[in-house]
């Protein structure tokens, strides 16, 4: 028996898409599946995502690139981050790879983006050079189009005016909280990723924006037992109890992806949401029960009303590092694949 398992239901994947080509009204949508699509696998989503409408795929690596070439052999892969050598830029060209440029050397024999520096303070172009007959795209990335969208306005702006006289390449800054919130962000394509996976990029309920999650992951109750006034479970003591209390064991803990920090957080348990007490160890952690329930019992992690973002609210951080962190090596979870 496999200590979790962790289900991508591409069926949600797909009304994800669709939901936000409609929402872009005509911009292309571009699906974000770097870092093996945000943990949820990346040729499954990724095939999913263009048989709905996505016409680009976005990656962070040339490496990841290459991956999908392998599987899609005519779809358009949209390299974000640096080359990091010639090397890369020769494997790029050969695989029909386009590369996103920061700096004044546009290489030869690819397809191109610029990227424009507007206020991310990361990678990119102080200034718009003259754009070379391989350059296809002019590009942005917005830094707050989830928290501050005036500044996110700002930025557009900036490249507005800097990519004015080239509006004959497609021209793309939005992310998926832009795509959401700020119409005029949309331009001529937009780079989703978060929203695809049906997870919100304002911390929210993504049922707020019409998404589906697509991540599920259970367990179950390996250890149920009841602690005495005074007894504790886990590192630390950090919970003891002050009356008669059940407890169970779930054997998923930190090096599994359920971190450390999710003390105090709620899971499902038998249909009821139940806190995480005491400390998250390495490979369990304990929940508090109401009464005795029998060993094997579900447990949902994440799924079926248990939000990543109310996970990330206690561990205060995004969603989006609680999704990339899930281990699926088969060694610890079982990986399941539906298309509801």
């Amino acid at each position: 028996m496999h200590r979790s398992e962790i289900t991508i239901d591409l069926g949600a994947l797909r009304r994800n898409v669709r939901t936000l080509v409609r929402e872009l009204d005509g911009a292309e949508l571009w699906a974000v599946v770097k870092a093996n699509a945000y943990g949820h696998g990346g040729v499954d989503v990724a095939g999913a995502a263009l048989g709905s409408g996505a016409t680009a795929l976005c990656v962070a690596t040339v490496q990841e690139g290459l991956a999908l070439r392998r599987e899609y052999a005519q779809a358009r892969i949209l390299v974000m981050g640096p080359a990091a050598s010639s090397r890369d830029i020769a494997h790029a060209r050969e695989a029909d790879l386009e590369l996103a440029v920061e700096d004044a050397e546009i290489p030869d024999g690819v397809r191109v983006h610029l990227k424009l520096e507007t206020g991310m303070g990361r990678y990119g172009l102080e200034r718009l050079p003259e754009p070379t007959e391989n350059v296809v795209g002019l590009m942005t990335h917005l830094a707050t189009a989830d928290t501050d969208p005036d500044f996110a306005r700002a930025q557009l702006e900036r490249f507005n005016a800097a990519t004015a006289g080239h509006t004959q390449l497609t021209r793309h800054a939005a992310n998926s909280a832009a795509a959401l919130r700020i119409p005029e962000s949309r331009l001529d394509a937009a780079r989703c990723g978060i929203a695809i996976y049906g997870l919100s990029p304002f911390g929210g309920d993504p049922a707020d924006d019409g998404l589906e999650p697509v991540l599920s992951w259970q367990s179950y109750l390996a250890h149920v037992k009841q602690l005495q006034p005074g007894e504790s479970t886990g590192y630390g003591r950090r919970s003891v109890a002050d009356e008669p209390t059940w407890i169970g064991i779930v054997p998923v803990g930190y090096a599994d992806g359920f971190r450390r920090d999710l003390s105090g957080t709620e899971v499902r348990v038998g249909g009821e949401l139940r806190p995480a007490v005491g400390t998250v160890s390495m490979d369990s952690f304990a929940v508090r029960l109401d009464r005795e329930l029998p060993v094997g019992t579900p447990v949902v992690l994440l799924g079926h009303g248990v939000l990543a973002e109310s996970h990330a609210r206690v561990a205060d951080t995004i969603n989006y590092e609680l999704v990339c962190g899930i281990d699926s090596d088969p060694r610890r979870a079982r990986r399941t694949v539906i298309d509801g």
